[in-house]
């Protein structure tokens, strides 16, 4: 089910889509086209990693980071 596609309009950046071995289908944006290539192998090489973490857990602690970013050294007032 492993599937991608890299496209570039002009004047724009290139444009990855992949699809993972469970269906789970990514995309993402890279201004050289090997970055691009570079990303696909990156989600296929860690698709069972991806499939096997809880993505509302990453989804929090990310959250979480930004605040502390936000409020360290942008010294704006904290999300509640």
């Amino acid at each position: 089910m492993r599937d991608f596609s890299i496209t570039r309009k002009q004047g724009e950046w290139y444009h990855a889509k992949v699809t993972d071995s469970y269906g789970n289908t990514y995309d993402n944006y890279f201004e050289e086209a090997y970055e691009a290539n570079n990303w696909i192998y990156y989600i296929w090489e860690n698709e069972e990693w991806f499939n096997s973490v809880n993505s509302q857990d990453l989804l929090s602690k990310a959250i979480l980071n930004c605040k502390e970013i936000d409020s360290k050294n942008n010294n704006l007032r904290e999300i509640l």
